[in-house]
């Protein structure tokens, strides 16, 4: 097997190294024999896997292999399409969150997710986006400076404060798209979230936007853990601690992203990550 196209440089961060070194490093989630159904259509089939605690993992893979329905059966997002079912486990801190009793709501405050397309609340001003998570968050209502401060620390960890500190009165729909990712960004951020998953969040965008996304995500691996699909190769290798491949529904390949990009076990990984397909 030939060596992969695509070459990498991974750096990992020095809270990730520090509990690896001490052996604190722990997995966050553990995907256990997942299945997932529109109906009777199978989209994704007996999927294991382990994530680990502040790590960027990135799913890649064809268009239609399955990659977003798996990303949203690990906040139960799958369920609320209508004939969506699942099958299988998924823990989060040793927790299954498809045991009867969890809440999906409080569940999605700690998996937070944000979407392919900018999906800001367009009747709300930018302050209003970021704070309505914490609106409805059950026990004490935040007062009105401890949301504002929650809305600012939300807006500099998305790296936008400095571009909308001024007008956060207005309407999100003013911002650039790739503003108006960032503010989706924000808001799933401001509950501090301990997993945040991404669903191909730089489709849309212009690169310079693209950039920035990438390196907010590179960041946020200090303060959480982060799961994004992407189409985009090159987007993997500069972000991801580890990477999955998925093909026609199940988990083909999983490895360290310098290992998946340059010396992948299987040749349908290889074929894909060269090019030959997909």
């Amino acid at each position: 097997m030939t060596d992969a196209v695509l070459r990498v440089q991974v750096r990992e961060p020095a809270v990730v190294a520090t509990a690896k070194a001490n052996g604190a490093a722990s997995h966050i989630l553990r995907i256990e024999s997942l299945s997932a159904y529109f109906g009777d259509t199978q989209a994704v089939s007996d999927v294991s896997l382990a994530v680990l605690a502040h790590e960027v993992t990135a799913i890649i893979g064809p268009s239609g292999c399955g990659k977003s329905t798996l990303l949203r059966c690990l906040n139960r997002m799958h369920e609320a399409v209508p004939t969506a079912r699942v099958t299988g486990d998924v823990f989060f801190q040793d927790q299954d969150i498809y045991a009867d009793g969890v809440d999906p709501i409080a569940l999605r405050r700690h998996i937070g997710m944000v979407f392919q397309r900018p999906t800001p609340f367009p009747t709300m001003s930018i302050r209003d986006n970021v704070a309505a998570g914490l609106r409805v968050q059950p026990g004490r209502r935040l007062s009105r400076p401890e949301l504002d401060e929650a809305v600012e620390r939300a807006l500099r960890q998305a790296a936008l404060w400095d571009e909308v500190k001024d007008r956060l009165r207005t309407s999100a729909t003013g911002l650039s798209g790739g503003q108006q990712q960032r503010l989706c960004i924000a808001r799933a951020l401001a509950t501090a979230p301990d997993v945040l998953l991404l669903d191909e969040p730089t489709a849309s965008l212009d690169p310079l936007s693209t950039q920035k996304v990438e390196e907010l995500v590179y960041e946020l691996r200090q303060s959480m853990t982060v799961i994004i699909v992407t189409h985009n190769l090159q987007q993997a290798a500069r972000v991801s601690d580890q990477t999955v491949f998925m093909l026609a529904g199940r988990m083909v390949e999983t490895a360290p992203t310098r290992v998946m990009f340059t010396t992948p076990r299987d040749e349908r990984t290889e074929a894909y990550i060269t090019g030959r397909f997909g």
